[in-house]
């Protein structure tokens, strides 16, 4: 197990190292005001302390990806774990800092509206349809994944199961964020460490047979590992849902000083778990069930269920699978309410009346309980697309910020640069796309790279050309007065 404790010592060194690092390139302001207090609306501007918020933020961030994703992923053999501390600790915790902190510098600004100031309008549109796309499929899937292992569980019917989560959903996305989602979460929280902690703990006392490191692609059908690994592991490795989510908490965040710990160090709690069910998976590669049979015969989810009552018994699994429903499910709730507030943003629609809150989510839960009637390994593949793609978006943004602010930007673009040619990859070869060979596809995605780096450049001689604010003030124009000040000492 040297490969697996040391990728996991690996994470925990990269936060107190690499994660400091990057706090200081972004330079927090201990001094500024957060949103939380110059906009508090106590409906989604609410200040909470740095626990309850971090506590959320991963809650929020740890769906069914980092089980399931790396559940997949370990088919591709050891060469999994290298992506996951390697893409946790240089990309995805990278990305979920610095577009929480972004945000927190401008308003608590969702990725839309970020990309359309710092890679133009025309982003903010696209960008605005890949959000909302993005967060109705990772609702979808948040309400499948969760209700397919209660129903084999207990003996209700998975429908009835699926509109009772998708009725708290809607508690949760219409309620303050303090009332529902900050009250219950601890106690989720308890239950997806246990989970997490007994399957890690089960697989040392037991003395799992997990593979030792190896570049070797083990996959049964041979698929690439570049660029699928790199879609197929997201969650837990770098991952465009977060950018959905850090906003949330970045309008409850007290002080820039706790950015490090909620959004940095939350994402390399999720690579642990995401080592930890990786390496559960690959512990199957041997014996009556490996780990390519139990995926043909039930999917991930019966990988949960195997490794759970394997490494714990009965009652120990039991509650481990109930940590595992209860990730998607606390990822699902936020994945509706971000996407109610980036709707109401983008159409500039008062959140504080109940009503208009009701107007704009009832439409969403509505399309996501027509797709939970499509099949789930299709729409897996949709998201893993629309979430790697939304990654790229906003590590551009972040490069974008950083180039304009004269900070190093190495940081993230080359992680941008990367993945943008991993998605064209994807896109250009994988089936639900165009369906290239391999070699073409490379090509294809070498181009649309150096289109992409070509329009990046030009937009940077744009914006340094003028004055142009990366941060926005303290207290938005419209609320300078007698209204703003209030909020602001509130």
């Amino acid at each position: 197990m040297i490969t697996f404790i040391g990728s996991i010592l690996l994470l925990i060194v990269g936060y107190f190292t690499y994660g400091k690092f990057v706090e200081r390139v972004f330079v927090t302001d201990r001094k500024r005001r957060t949103p939380a207090f110059t906009m508090r609306d106590n409906i989604d501007y609410v200040p909470m302390n740095t626990t309850r918020n971090s506590l959320i933020q991963l809650l929020n961030i740890a769906g069914v990806g980092p089980i399931f994703g790396p559940i997949l992923g370990a088919l591709y053999g050891p060469v999994a774990f290298v992506w996951i501390v390697v893409g946790c600790i240089f990309a995805g915790a990278v990305h979920d800092y610095l577009t929480g902190m972004i945000s927190i510098r401008n308003h608590g600004a969702h990725l839309p509206q970020l990309a359309g100031k710092f890679l133009g309008r025309v982003m903010k549109h696209v960008v605005n349809g890949f959000a909302i796309l993005l967060l109705l499929l990772v609702g979808t899937v948040f309400v499948t994944s969760p209700a397919a292992l209660l129903a084999n569980m207990t003996p209700l019917s998975i429908t009835l199961i699926t509109l009772v989560i998708f009725a708290y959903y809607l508690l949760a996305t219409l309620l303050p964020i303090d009332k529902v989602i900050g009250r219950i979460y601890p106690y989720f929280g308890a239950l997806l460490l246990f989970s997490a902690l007994g399957i890690g703990l089960g697989m040392i006392f037991t003395g799992a047979p997990i593979p030792e490191l190896s570049f070797q692609n083990m996959h049964p059908q041979g698929a690439p590992i570049f660029p699928l690994l790199f879609l197929t592991i997201s969650c837990g490795a770098l991952s465009g849902f977060h950018a959905t989510q850090t906003p949330i908490i970045s309008r409850t965040t007290e002080n820039e000083s706790n950015g490090r710990k909620i959004f940095y160090g939350m994402m390399i709690t999720e690579g642990v778990i995401a080592m930890i069910w990786a390496a559960a998976a690959m512990s199957l590669f041997h014996g009556d069930h490996t780990l390519s049979d139990v995926l043909a015969a039930g999917g991930p989810a019966a990988v949960v269920s195997e490794v759970s009552t394997t490494m714990l018994g009965a009652i120990g699994g039991t509650l481990a699978i109930l940590g595992v429903i209860v990730l998607p499910i606390t990822s699902g709730d936020t994945a509706f309410r971000s996407a109610r507030m980036i709707i109401a943003d983008y159409l500039k629609v008062d959140q504080r009346p109940i009503v208009k809150r009701l107007l704009i989510a009832a439409p969403l839960f509505v399309v996501s309980y027509a797709l939970t009637h499509m099949d789930f390994t299709l729409l897996w593949r949709y998201f893993s697309w629309a979430n790697q793609t939304t990654a790229v978006i906003a590590l551009w943004v972040a490069t974008m910020y950083l180039v304009l602010a004269r900070k190093p930007h190495l940081i993230t673009s080359i992680p941008a640069t990367f993945m943008t040619m991993a998605t064209f990859t994807y896109l250009a070869y994988a089936p639900i796309g165009f369906g290239l060979s391999l070699q073409m596809s490379y090509v294809v995605a070498a181009i649309g790279t150096l289109i992409c780096i070509a329009l990046f450049m030009k937009r940077v001689r744009r914006l340094s050309g003028g004055l142009f604010a990366v941060d926005e003030p303290e207290v938005p124009a419209h609320l300078n007065g007698k209204r703003g000040e209030a909020l602001a000492t509130s």
